[in-house]
């Protein structure tokens, strides 16, 4: 006994601050606060209550603390103060935290809103998820654009003209700490989208050419006829009408014609 007690007394405790960010996670309250921000945008306090369920008061004290921890970053216009995830890293979290839910307990499952428009096409941080962020993860790995390790990836030759075509550069990202790119647990699809600054830029093209849009209180994304039509015609990715949901992509050919998108 003397001999195990010496044991469990020389153990490391739990580091605090993965205890202390754990806590603030735990709380539904600050946890659908957190999940609200997941689509990058900033929202005020009154929106941000809305969503949590809770006052305005009670909110203000979550968003205190959520901002103290460094999981939210806030900015101010005017008399209006915005909040918002405080970097990728924050997102990513959230998301592989969702991923594990997922396969626990069902009172454990990550519940969303929007059904399966949802599940169909959603935003994750500022990158494309849901069944349209994992198809496109697919084709660009089987036409050999883009080629993926467990937590890194590279993009090939091929894919650099592929992009260029597309109207991303790349020369223009990998600039700072962000991860380039890299593979990112679905959480609803259970596979991997794409991550990291070539994500967001492959997100933020499919934004300028009208191929998605936002929704108002949900991170799904509209997918118009125009946008459904782009997908098809450049990824080979077959999207019904989003109340019927996303039919897997056919295996794309290696090589496309591909005319710059304008």
């Amino acid at each position: 006994m003397a001999a195990a007690a010496a044991y469990f007394s020389g153990m490391p405790a739990a580091s605090p601050p993965l205890a202390e960010i754990a806590a603030l996670i735990g709380s539904p309250a600050r946890a659908n606060i957190l999940t609200a921000l997941l689509d990058g945008r900033s929202l005020t306090a009154k929106e941000l209550a809305h969503a949590a369920g809770v006052s305005p008061q009670t909110a203000s004290g979550h968003l205190a603390r959520l901002t103290e921890a460094k999981l939210l970053t806030i900015a101010r216009q005017g008399r209006h103060s915005y909040f918002r995830l405080a970097s990728p890293l924050v997102g990513r979290m959230l998301e592989s935290i969702m991923a594990v839910a997922a396969d626990g307990p069902p009172r454990y499952q990550p519940r969303w809103r929007g059904g399966d428009m949802l599940r169909t096409a959603r935003t994750c941080y500022d990158h494309l998820a849901g069944r349209l962020g994992v198809a496109l993860a697919d084709t660009l790995v089987q036409r050999e654009h883009v080629v993926l390790a467990e937590d890194g990836g590279v993009v090939t030759p091929a894919g650099e003209d592929f992009l260029s075509r597309f109207g991303i550069e790349l020369s223009n990202l990998g600039r700072g700490r962000r991860a380039f790119c890299r593979p990112c647990l679905d959480w609803s699809e259970r596979r991997p989208h794409l991550a990291g600054s070539l994500g967001a830029a492959i997100a933020c093209r499919c934004f300028e050419l009208g191929w998605i849009a936002r929704q108002r209180d949900t991170r799904a994304v509209h997918v118009p006829l125009q946008g459904r039509t782009g997908f098809k015609t450049t990824f080979n990715i077959e999207l019904r009408e989003e109340s019927e949901g996303a039919s897997p992509p056919r295996p794309p050919p290696k090589a496309m014609p591909l005319e710059t998108i304008t």
